[in-house]
């Protein structure tokens, strides 16, 4: 089994900034969320909140639009130009991906490209409240036991140094960087 980040590995940029954007220009009531999200960037930038209290702070911007779920559908299906060749071109049925961003963008994607197992941060998608975990760093592996137990993981490959908790349990780990694969 190979096993996948998501964002900058085989989605060319962030999922969820793209669709923090596109809903932004979509439907542009949820820019009432806005300020504070702002106020907790800085607050991030400047390390006084955590990543993930900026992070719910952004995703309250679900529960101002009233038909996520459409909008979200049309994100995904408008935005599968960004799932990078070499990815496809080694696609294999029980590719795993285990991503941070939210389960529900996340899942979309990877039904749209035929992934099956799909491990995420669950965000529900018409409040923007966790349930759970941040799906970051030991996480994933605690996720990827749960569900797999000690199943070997063949291919590693992500765009983070923080998913080093991931690639020291797989037999070849790769770093992306664009396009390229770089032993870890």
């Amino acid at each position: 089994m190979n096993v996948y980040d998501f964002d900058n590995t085989i989605y060319r940029g962030d999922s969820t900034v793209d669709l923090v954007f596109w809903c932004i220009r979509k439907r542009p009531s949820c820019i009432s969320t806005l300020p504070k999200t702002a106020l907790y960037g800085v607050l991030y930038g400047l390390r006084i909140k955590d990543k993930l209290t900026f992070k719910k702070t952004l995703y309250r911007l679900f529960a101002a639009i009233d038909d996520m779920d459409a909008v979200t559908d049309e994100f995904v299906r408008t935005h599968l130009y960004k799932i990078k060749p070499w990815y496809k071109a080694q696609q294999k049925g029980d590719d795993t991906v285990i991503s941070a961003s939210p389960e529900f963008l996340i899942r979309r994607f990877c039904e749209a490209i035929g992934i099956r197992h799909v491990m995420a941060s669950r965000v529900d998608i018409h409040t923007g409240v966790y349930d759970g975990l941040n799906c970051h760093g030991e996480e994933k592996v605690r996720r990827y036991r749960e569900a797999f137990g000690d199943a070997p993981i063949d291919e590693f490959y992500s765009d983070s140094y923080s998913d080093t908790p991931l690639a020291k349990l797989a037999a070849k780990a790769y770093l992306v960087k664009g396009d390229k694969r770089l032993p870890w």
